[in-house]
């Protein structure tokens, strides 16, 4: 299975909104994440998301620019910034067929799936940022073996895409 872990964009400041949603420059770095993946020739079986509206909102950005149906993608409760990255790995066994997996969310929850699966047992930091994607790809969710394909911050992303 590809897993792609993307953190969502940019978003407004809770004062401002209190859903949170995208900012201008969040839309933007979403938009060449999804130039980069179009570009890759990914193809998501699945896009899942956090509930939360910029996870939401990246998640269909992301569905536009690689042809995937917005009606497909999934929205769970075990993308939330708080999920023990275990309850995640549920989602991931149901859905391990499904071929490339992109998974839209939020920290510290994509860091701490991402170091559950290199890990080991060991912790792994794996940098995120807004807008930046991770692929691992991972021969089998049980065995929690991935290998680290690559990680791209949102600069990387712009180059890439422009």
């Amino acid at each position: 299975m590809e897993l792609y872990l993307l953190q969502h964009g940019l978003a407004l400041p809770a004062e401002e909104d209190p859903e949170q949603p995208l900012a201008k420059e969040g839309v933007a770095q979403i938009q060449a994440a999804g130039r980069v993946l179009q570009r890759l020739g990914v193809r998501p079986g699945l896009i899942a998301c956090s509930p939360k509206k910029r996870a939401r909102q990246s998640a269909a950005l992301i569905a536009e620019a690689v042809n995937f149906p917005y009606s497909d993608i999934l929205e769970s409760e075990l993308l939330l910034p708080l999920t023990p990255p275990q309850e995640t790995l549920r989602l991931l066994r149901r859905h391990s067929e499904s071929g490339a997996l992109l998974l839209a969310g939020h920290l510290p929850s994509l860091a701490e799936i991402a170091s559950l699966l290199l890990g080991n047992g060991c912790r792994v930091r794996i940098h995120f940022e807004n807008g930046g994607l991770v692929r691992l790809d991972l021969p089998e969710v049980a065995a929690l073996q991935a290998e680290l394909r690559y990680s791209l911050t949102s600069a990387q992303i712009r180059l890439i895409a422009d």
